[in-house]
């Protein structure tokens, strides 16, 4: 009999929950896909959450001082003292400090030559010497610029003291005139600068876009498995009402997981929540049907669950990982790194929930967003649909 011939025209939702129920029923006894749907989620996030940082503070920082002099003191005070560098080794020789470098004790070392102050005092410029392990080039370069600006600002400090000294002008005039064009930097949506204020939202994207697939692919693909799959071959179920009602579930408990997630940004990382909910919750049903949809693609190209964990994996984690501007700004990826990352649905989501989180973003301005993932749903489901067959194809 021809399989579209036995395709009713309207969805039977009892059939539907009827399937929705016992994959429902599949997952709760089976306690290793309980835990990957209820337990692997949140322990990502505490993993995720406390492991990964863009912070770079506390660079174990040594200070060699061949001066001694209370202006070279005062100058190496400056670096001891501040939160962007913790102190681990003072004075000692060159060689030394150098094993401490390669066997990762040290990131940064600062050489102060003899003569520092001297130099100083009589007008006369003086040079520091600056080690810096280069082996991470994002730390190396936030650490030279730590030194840079504290280095500038000590200079400037310097010299507003010795022309305050020599023409009797107040100190903060003189340091007026030095810099006659002052910056004011307003921090806006993130004001402390905190790197997990950014990256908890992103986490939660790239969380759904592992968990749901895996969840679908293992779900479908373990009825091949065991032969199962041939009693909905032999059912009156359509191919419609057996991928909704088989779905359903993954996404219900990703919709959960969604909202789990968030309020551990909100309460273990302090992640402020600042937008529309109802905008965030819509943002989220429509990327956690989409990642489902990718999950459900993979299990119908495939027949074991090795090959669906694989080529999950594949086109998963990858993707939500460098191409979707957790890691790296989409704007600073290449041309065909940013062309591919806007190709994928994890990057729109990731623009969502950020805004969410901490803008207050108006729908018309996540519009565009919101529209491509609802297509990413359709295209990934009706070439689901398209792919599933209720006879097996040989």
């Amino acid at each position: 009999m021809n399989e579209k011939k036995s395709v009713p025209h309207l969805l039977n939702w009892t059939r539907i929950f009827v399937v929705a129920y016992k994959e429902w029923r599949e997952i709760i006894r089976d306690r290793l896909f309980f835990i990957l749907a209820f337990v692997v989620p949140s322990l990502l996030m505490l993993l995720f959450g406390y492991g990964l940082s863009l912070d770079v503070e506390n660079i174990p920082l040594a200070i060699v001082d061949y001066d001694q002099s209370s202006v070279s003191r005062d100058y190496a005070h400056k670096f001891s003292d501040s939160r962007y560098f913790s102190l681990k080794q003072q004075g000692g020789h060159e060689a030394k400090l150098e094993q401490m470098l390669m066997d990762n004790s040290l990131r940064a070392v600062l050489v102060i030559p003899p003569d520092f102050g001297k130099s100083l005092m009589a007008g006369k410029p003086a040079h520091v010497q600056t080690w810096i392990d280069g082996t991470f080039p994002f730390r190396a370069l936030t650490a030279r610029g730590y030194i840079t600006a504290m280095n500038a600002a000590i200079s400037v400090e310097h010299l507003s003291a010795s022309v305050s000294a020599q023409t009797g002008l107040c100190k903060s005039q003189v340091q007026q005139l030095l810099q006659p064009v002052s910056i004011e930097v307003r921090y806006l949506y993130n004001q402390e600068v905190k790197s997990i204020w950014s990256l908890a939202p992103k986490l939660i994207m790239v969380i759904l876009m592992l968990s749901p697939p895996f969840l679908t692919a293992l779900g479908v693909v373990r009825e091949k498995e065991s032969g199962a799959i041939y009693n909905v071959y032999a059912s009156t179920l359509s191919r419609a009402e057996y991928l909704i009602g088989k779905l359903l579930p993954y996404v219900g408990i990703s919709v959960v997981n969604a909202g789990l997630l968030s309020v551990m940004a909100w309460l273990l990382f302090g992640t402020p929540f600042k937008g529309n909910l109802l905008l965030f919750f819509i943002a989220t049903v429509l990327y956690v049907v989409c990642t489902t949809g990718i999950g459900l693609l993979v299990s119908v190209m495939v027949s074991t669950q090795v090959a669906a964990m694989v080529g999950t994996a594949i086109v998963t984690v990858v993707p939500a990982v460098l191409y979707s501007g957790m890691i790296i700004p989409i704007p600073s990826l290449s041309a065909v790194a940013s062309v591919i990352a806007h190709l994928l649905p994890g990057m729109y989501y990731a623009e969502i929930a950020t805004a969410c989180f901490l803008k207050d973003v108006s729908v018309l301005s996540l519009w565009d967003d919101l529209c491509i993932l609802l297509l990413y749903t359709l295209a990934l489901f009706s070439a689901g649909y398209l792919q599933f067959h209720k006879r097996p194809v040989r």
